[in-house]
């Protein structure tokens, strides 16, 4: 398996990073409809699962979707702001729509998402590289805007909603493997971190229903798929009560009793109850917001997965204020110290870093460096600052950090991460881990790969075990991206 290994160090190479940017086309369907929708996607999960949602709206109405954007009757670019390279790599895209455009007149080019929120009057008055925008709540809309262009119009919609969750859209697994699905529980976003678009682009939080999301997850469960992962800004402030729909509820508040919410840990536990063979993943948790309850419910539940996605940004609670993330280095640690004391030290742990934020001395970026040391993440997001227009980092503090520093920080978080991925993983080393097999690796259509509970890679012989399967893995060689062993049984 030596040469598999000498593969799979090269694809670590900015691993993670290139995962946190992430790009997704369509699938191609053909259904018979009248014409063709080409979706490509960029960003987090939250888009991926927007795009599902647009699919979904659309098939309704009279559209099939193609992986070929030379097919395609209309092109919709569901994009990202939260950092420069995304915005630039959408631009491009574009003008490569255009030439298409060039060759079809009638072809319709629309934006999607965050960066159309931002850029609207651009993109459409301006540069003219697009003939429809709709923001992130609009898309129940998207019918009527491609009729509107239909007509010889430009269209638009970048109304935000204080009430749109999409709960009563079946959305089209997009790419879907058929095993791992994406459910989307709550939109919107109420922290105003200074580095982050997402408030001005995606509006305020919201929740779903909780009974509509594990319909959703019994649903996926009855058609095959064996993990979902629960998806939203902030995951840990997640709340719902039917209070405005419910007299009982609203007599209760008369009386200045308490009503009755649903918290993340509430969801958490509704969702596992759905079969103890579907694994139950989510993303993100807020350090501020995570609680020793949705700990303890993880630990309750075999079938959700010892992983928790916790984003510092940086290490240094001097910086973590001017980032407005309302949390401190002290209190970052006692979250991680409660989760390795209640779950173990064998319960992953990833993380997001930003290197040279406005003002951020050596001294800062040190600290860092140190809480990655503490910490030992198992792997992390990591990118250097790049101001995004209309943020309150924008608006309130110099971007001073030289580009050649802020690389030079960074490189030396990745060298961090780097070793510890790989230390963590030599942990892993002689165990036997239980896989949910997702499909072939990349490499080698004679070794499928799935993931731990810890959310990591694992590789192994396929013999006669297929996609779905869980099965046992004894893990004997590593790097620091991926475990690779010999299944032992099936489960």
């Amino acid at each position: 398996m030596s040469e598999l290994i000498k593969d799979l160090d090269i694809l670590f190479e900015d691993k993670k990073t290139e995962e946190a940017c992430g790009i997704q086309v369509s699938k191609e369907e053909n259904t018979g409809k009248n014409r063709k929708l080409y979706i490509e996607s960029y960003g987090c999960q939250m888009n991926f699962s927007d795009s599902e949602i647009v699919s979904s709206i659309m098939k309704d109405n009279g559209f099939d979707t193609t992986s070929d954007f030379n097919n395609a009757d209309v092109i919709f670019l569901n994009t990202c702001s939260i950092r420069e390279k995304a915005e630039l790599t959408v631009r491009k895209r574009l003008t490569d729509f255009q030439k298409a455009k060039s060759n079809k007149p009638g072809l319709q080019i629309g934006v999607l998402g965050c960066m159309a929120e931002r850029l609207k009057t651009k993109l459409l008055e301006e540069e003219k590289l697009v003939d429809l925008v709709a923001g992130p709540d609009a898309y129940r809309d998207l019918p009527n805007l491609v009729k509107t262009v239909d007509d010889g119009e430009k269209a638009v919609n970048t109304f935000l909603s204080r009430e749109e969750t999409y709960a009563d859209i079946s959305p089209v697994r997009l790419n879907s493997n058929g095993i791992s699905a994406l459910i989307s529980i709550m939109r919107g976003c109420d922290n105003m971190c200074s580095f982050c678009v997402v408030p001005f682009t995606r509006g305020r939080e919201r929740s779903r229903d909780p009974h509509s999301i594990v319909k959703e997850a019994q649903d996926l469960y009855d058609k095959g798929y064996r993990e979902v992962t629960l998806l939203g800004q902030n995951v840990d402030s997640y709340k719902w009560s039917e209070v405005l729909n419910n007299k009982a509820q609203l007599e209760k508040i008369e009386r200045k009793e308490e009503v009755d919410i649903v918290n993340f840990a509430n969801l958490l536990e509704m969702v596992a109850k759905v079969s103890p063979d579907l694994r139950v993943r989510f993303s993100t948790s807020h350090p501020k917001d995570i609680t020793d309850e949705v700990l303890y419910t993880i630990k309750k539940y075999d079938n959700i997965c010892n992983y928790i996605h916790l984003p510092a940004q940086s290490g240094n609670s001097r910086i973590l204020k001017m980032m407005n993330r309302t949390y401190t280095r002290e209190w970052y640690i006692n979250r991680v110290d409660a989760i390795r004391n209640i779950l173990g030290e064998e319960c992953g742990i990833s993380s997001d870093m930003i290197s040279g934020f406005c003002s951020e001395t050596e001294e800062e970026h040190k600290d860092t460096l140190t809480l990655m040391d503490y910490v030992k993440f198992d792997f992390s997001y990591m990118f250097y600052y790049s101001e995004r227009p209309g943020t309150l980092a924008e608006k309130k503090y110099e971007d001073d950090i030289p580009l050649e520093t802020k690389k030079r920080r960074l490189q030396e978080i990745i060298d961090k991460q780097r070793f510890y991925s790989l230390e963590r993983n030599q942990l892993d080393l002689n165990k036997v881990h239980e896989v949910l097999v997702e499909g072939f690796s990349k490499r080698s259509e004679e070794h499928l790969q799935g993931r731990n509970s810890a959310n990591k890679v694992v590789i192994f012989p396929k013999e006669n075990f297929k996609k779905g399967d869980y099965v046992n893995v004894l893990v004997e060689e590593c790097t620091g991206a991926t475990l690779l062993g010999k299944a032992i049984d099936k489960k």
